[in-house]
């Protein structure tokens, strides 16, 4: 007997985005065949897919972002060629980092992203993501060009990642 049948999981909070597709490999495959929804934390990559966090960026000492290996300097200049590839993107659709979140939407109707933001204007532009029409040409199009584009760093220090393999 799995556990999901004795305590039922209503949705399970995880990191996808187009920075962070991991969850393809086993985790969506398994929400789906057990009904479990997805909530999609860090849609935006904590800024990075938005544009706000460039080669020039400093961090203070209370973003945390600053001690992450993907948001190392070098990671920053070799992932910038995905950013360049969403806005480029986001150019022809009109629009913005909505992309990212638009293309979170459109994958299953069961995952949720949940972009986090202090700035009104940004909860304004977030919000115009649900009405971003991607057709599946479009996310397609999106992936492969994206498929091509290696993500450089990890995604957390290497401390934090072996408290979350355990």
């Amino acid at each position: 007997m799995s556990l999901h049948a004795v305590h039922p999981l209503t949705a399970l909070q995880s990191e996808y985005s187009l920075w962070w597709k991991q969850p393809e490999e086993e985790i969506l495959p398994t929400l789906e065949e057990l009904g479990i929804g997805l909530v999609s934390f860090s849609p935006l990559g904590k800024g990075y897919l938005a544009g706000s966090v460039t080669e020039q960026t400093q961090f203070d000492k209370e973003d945390n972002r600053g001690t992450f290996p993907r948001f190392s300097l070098e990671a920053r200049k070799a992932n910038r060629a995905l950013v360049d590839a969403i806005q480029s993107f986001a150019a022809k659709k009109q629009a913005t980092a909505q992309v990212a979140l638009a293309w979170v939407l459109a994958q299953k109707p069961w995952i949720v992203p949940i972009p986090g933001t202090s700035k009104l204007e940004r909860l304004d532009e977030n919000i115009g993501a649900t009405s971003l029409e991607i057709t599946s040409d479009d996310l397609q199009g999106l992936d492969c060009i994206l498929a091509k584009i290696p993500v450089v760093g990890d995604r957390y220090p290497a401390e934090v990642q072996c408290m979350t393999t355990r």
